[in-house]
């Protein structure tokens, strides 16, 4: 399924796309075509700000390596270029490290791990992402543009679970505006049903025509 390239920034910013949507706009244009979808925007963004396709390059390398096991890991293990990754045996060896029954990977250790990749630390440890997660500081970490995806996500969600959202025919256009209102504003970026009185006149367009 086919899907229209965005003319400009406006338009890119004002319309909900899934993480497939925006891999497909990367291949059309020729961009990096990996990563989160915080970096998937910022090729995006990046073409559009009018940065030729060819001097986009991907914000992390991509490497083939053997996943370490659990005998391999310990606080020293690099986080970049080691073969360390998110997967079962990591999981077994900090659920022995804090001596917990069952450990669930944090969203802020993938931030960490991704930084050091788009930067290519390849200093930063195992220790320091404990560290890290356990001394949680956002503006330190730098993980805005990641956080922004994860508070779009949520907003759209929570959007679709109110009642009073059922009443506008393009629901995702709907969100994409309240959003684009609260991301500019001082106010909490969550989605509240405060938000449809608030600005009615911007969106009472996209009101189903029973309504």
């Amino acid at each position: 399924m086919s899907i229209e390239i965005p003319k400009s920034i406006t338009e890119f910013e004002h319309t909900y796309y899934y993480k497939t949507d925006l891999l497909k706009i990367c291949k059309e244009l020729s961009l990096p075509a990996s990563g989160t979808k915080a970096e998937l925007n910022y090729y995006i963004t990046t073409y559009l700000n009018g940065m030729p396709a060819t001097q986009i390059k991907p914000k992390r390398r991509q490497k083939s390596r053997r996943s370490l096991t659990y005998q391999e890991i310990n606080l020293d293990t690099k986080l970049v270029d080691s073969g360390f990754s998110f997967n079962n045996e990591a999981r077994r060896w900090f659920t022995d490290y804090f001596g917990v029954e069952k450990f669930s990977f944090k969203k802020e250790m993938a931030i960490v791990k991704r930084k050091a990749e788009a930067e290519n630390n390849t200093n930063i440890t195992v220790r320091d992402l404990i560290y890290q997660i356990e001394h949680w500081n956002q503006e330190e970490i730098g993980s805005v543009a990641e956080e922004q995806t994860y508070q779009w996500n949520n907003f759209v969600r929570n959007f679709f679970k109110d009642s009073a959202s059922i009443k506008y025919e393009d629901r995702l256009k709907v969100a994409a505006i309240l959003w684009n209102k609260v991301k500019k504003s001082s106010n909490s970026k969550i989605y509240t049903r405060n938000l449809l009185q608030q600005y009615q006149k911007e969106i009472e367009c996209c009101k189903m025509k029973k309504y």
